[in-house]
């Protein structure tokens, strides 16, 4: 399946500020998030952001949150406890997974939209976890049971389809700078 920007969903997972300082690279995981936000709404993509336990955790970190709808607030793992998420869902035939960790609410995500009979894309340069190992292994796990493994810049691109696309040159800037 190739992804198609009106029937895709960019699901941005716990981005937020108490986590971020334990994430190795997590500078590199929020300029890849908010790049994805960020085209995304250049090219029409519906996006759904969640935190988990904001209370605990914090908000959504600043550069992401500039760009992204409110968040919604969460206690499962799973995104697919959260109504919002869930209503944000519904249509789609494809989701788009970024943000923490890799192993826990991205992983337990990617599993229930799986079994809901979505295709699951995971940006692999846009999660991460603490651990490089729980990362490895809940990428393989994920990989092994349907989602799709690739990066955001093949994300941005095939929502263009084509250098003609009329946002083009937009993309094209945000994966060059």
């Amino acid at each position: 399946m190739r992804l198609d920007p009106a029937t895709s969903l960019l699901a941005i997972i716990d981005v937020q500020e108490r986590l971020l300082p334990v994430i190795p690279g997590s500078d590199l995981v929020v300029h890849r998030c908010t790049r994805l936000a960020t085209a995304a709404g250049l090219l029409g993509v519906a996006t759904v952001v969640t935190e988990q336990y904001p209370q605990g955790l914090g908000r959504t970190a600043a550069p992401l949150a500039a760009v992204v709808p409110p968040a919604a607030s969460k206690m499962t793992f799973s995104c697919c406890g959260c109504e919002a998420f869930l209503a944000a869902a519904t249509g789609v035939d494809a989701v788009v997974l970024a943000g923490l960790e890799t192993h826990v609410c991205v992983a337990q995500t990617a599993l229930d939209l799986l079994a809901r009979g979505l295709v699951v894309f995971i940006a692999v340069d846009a999660v991460a976890s603490r651990h490089a190992l729980d990362h490895d292994i809940a990428l393989r796990r994920l990989e092994a049971a349907g989602a799709i493994l690739t990066t955001s810049e093949a994300v941005l691109f095939e929502w263009c389809r084509s250098a003609e696309h009329p946002r083009f040159q937009e993309v094209r800037r945000l994966v060059l700078g």
